[in-house]
C-alpha cells in the first residue's frame, strides 16, 4: 500500500435546525467490514498517539470531537492529514505506520477497524515497518 491509497471519505450529512445526523455503514460507505470500534479521548497537551503500524488491518479514523494530525508514512513517503470534521473520516489501507497529535482540547478520535484486536498483526517497532514496507519481510 502506499500514501496515495489514502483517502478521505465524506460521510453522509443529514442536516436539521435540531442538529445533524452521520451515519456509516459497512461495505457500503467504507470498503470493509466493521469487527472493532474504539475511541480516544482525553490526550494530555503535546502527547502523541499510535506509533505503529498494521498489516493486514483497515481502519477508519474520525474527529468526533475537536481535531488532530495523522502523520501516515508508507515506508517511502509521509503525509500528514488534519481532521477537524465529524463528517470527514481518513481511510487508512494496511502498511501504514501512525503517529497521532496536535490533539485539541476536548478531541475524540474515532477508529473502526476491519479486525478484531490482534497483536500479531501490529508492528511496534519503526525499523521492523520499514524493512516489510520495503519487501524485507
Amino acid at each position: 500500500m502506499s500514501i496515495s491509497d489514502l483517502k478521505i471519505i465524506q460521510l453522509p450529512r443529514i442536516t436539521d435546525h435540531r442538529g445533524n445526523l452521520t451515519f456509516i455503514e459497512s461495505g457500503r460507505h467504507i470498503p470493509f467490514e466493521i469487527k472493532r470500534t474504539y475511541y480516544l479521548y482525553d490526550v494530555p497537551g503535546g502527547a502523541t498517539r499510535a506509533g505503529h503500524g498494521h498489516k493486514t488491518l483497515h481502519q477508519l479514523m474520525i474527529a468526533m470531537s475537536g481535531s488532530f494530525d495523522i502523520t501516515l508514512d508508507d515506508g517511502l513517503d509521509k503525509k500528514v492529514i488534519h481532521l477537524n470534521r465529524s463528517y470527514n473520516g481518513l481511510y487508512i489501507p494496511p502498511m501504514m505506520w501512525r503517529d497521532l497529535d496536535n490533539f485539541s482540547s476536548g478531541a475524540v478520535c474515532m477508529v473502526l477497524a476491519s479486525e478484531f484486536y490482534n497483536e500479531e498483526d501490529y508492528f511496534r517497532n519503526y525499523d521492523d515497518f520499514l524493512s516489510a514496507a520495503r519487501g524485507g519481510k
